[in-house]
């Protein structure tokens, strides 16, 4: 199981840091009106993107648990451990 994203996609931490930058450049208010629209529009898509990135990340989190037995069972994301 790898767990690296695709080549093409950005990984989860850089789409983040973009945001955090776009979010940092709208809160000053100093861009016209324009650019702060590009900035939310880019910012609104860099969100879904991560995401998407999360939720994969919950899938693969529907994992597999060791059994007292040894055995392996598969689990979704939101039961409890010990469920």
């Amino acid at each position: 199981m790898s767990d690296e994203t695709p080549a093409a996609e950005p990984r989860f931490e850089e789409q983040m840091k973009s945001l955090e930058d776009i979010v940092a450049r709208l809160e000053r208010g100093e861009q016209s009106l324009e650019a702060a629209l590009a900035d939310f529009e880019a910012g609104m898509g860099l969100a879904k993107g991560a995401g998407q990135i999360l939720d994969r990340a919950e899938a693969r989190v529907d994992m597999l648990l060791e059994e007292r037995d040894g055995q392996l069972r598969e689990v979704p994301f939101d039961e409890p451990r010990d469920a």
